[in-house]
């Protein structure tokens, strides 16, 4: 019986998925999809961009961005902001009344069930889409794999790694901060409003918004022509709303953090696929193959690999109090 019949005994269920835990207490909203539920879902969105975004212009600097000066005090106010997120989602709950009847923290996807496939798949699926750019990695890498493996092994690699401030934050402050924010604490207040599958396409808007504050230091810094910058832009605007889309597909079908955070540093660690490079390879035909191979491959993969059965209940499900939520979640 969902929680809500238990709120109301002798009343009828609201209507949602079975099992359901959206319990529309009294606030702002009256119901699913409401104006009022869906403006205070747009307006607690943009503020955390906001103020995720302005905390990494909370210090005065005339350093470039990748000096490690700023990249340290960057993580301290980038931090604070990421560690005070889920007050949002809270205020948000209080605000509209909805009680989803699980922990913030289970909601947020910080959860041990099912953790190891959570962990494991998403990663080996984005591994799968980027076969591509990996096999052009590994043709024009000096290394045998005996050596990479070596040097992956190695713990003064890893301490060369942890001690460079430019890979901490590509690597593991960026993903984290980025995913709990964007991500874990945007969807929860946005699925009650736009239901599981719409929400997926607009939560990245804010992610692609987000990182146009990038062009405020390259015009700053004279990083190019105006023209050239803004063209920059929009193309990181495209193709961090077409990844964030899919980390939020991968958040909402398991139910965990950690697989959008290890899949998102990956994908800093790749970088976008050079395919200029590829089509002028000296083995252009198997570089090629290996695209297209991986594309295939990962569209083919896509929801056997994240199928939530492998994960246990998925709590953020339970607030969709729509159908449409059926294919995202089953």
């Amino acid at each position: 019986m969902s929680a809500a019949a238990d709120a109301a005994p002798g009343g009828p269920e609201a209507p949602g998925p079975v099992n359901s835990l959206w319990v529309p207490a009294a606030g702002l909203a009256p119901g699913p999809g409401s104006p009022a539920l869906c403006w205070a879902a747009l307006l607690a969105c943009l503020s955390l961009a906001c103020a995720y975004v302005g905390s990494l212009y909370v210090w005065n600097s005339h350093l470039p961005r990748d000096h490690p000066a700023v990249i340290k005090r960057r993580f301290t106010s980038v931090l604070i902001v990421s560690g005070l997120s889920p007050l949002f989602v809270w205020l948000w709950k209080e605000l509209t009344g909805i009680k989803p009847g699980i922990s913030l923290l289970v909601l947020l996807g910080f959860r041990l069930e099912g953790i190891v496939p959570a962990t494991l798949l998403p990663l080996l699926l984005t591994m799968v889409l980027f076969l591509g750019p990996l096999i052009q990695l590994s043709m024009d890498c000096p290394w045998d794999w005996v050596d990479g493996l070596k040097v992956m092994f190695d713990p003064r690699f890893w301490a060369l790694c942890l001690s460079d401030m430019r890979w901490l934050r590509n690597q593991v402050i960026a993903p984290l901060t980025e995913e709990l924010v964007f991500r874990a604490c945007m969807l929860p207040m946005l699925i009650p409003c736009t239901g599981l599958g719409p929400a997926i396409f607009t939560c990245p808007l804010f992610f692609g918004v987000a990182h146009f504050h990038h062009v405020i230091e390259q015009l700053r810094f004279r990083q190019g022509s105006v023209a050239s910058i803004f063209l920059s832009a929009a193309f990181q605007f495209s193709y961090t709303a077409v990844f964030g889309a899919y980390t939020a597909f991968i958040f909402i079908r398991t139910g965990h953090l950690i697989g959008p955070v290890l899949c998102h540093s990956f994908c800093n660690y790749i970088g976008f696929p050079a395919i200029c490079a590829a089509l002028e390879h000296p083995q252009r035909l198997t570089v090629v193959i290996f695209y297209v191979l991986g594309m295939v491959l990962f569209l083919l993969l896509l929801h056997p690999m994240t199928d939530p059965a492998f994960f246990g209940d998925i709590p953020i499900c339970s607030l969709s109090a729509t159908s449409s939520g059926f294919s995202v979640c089953s």
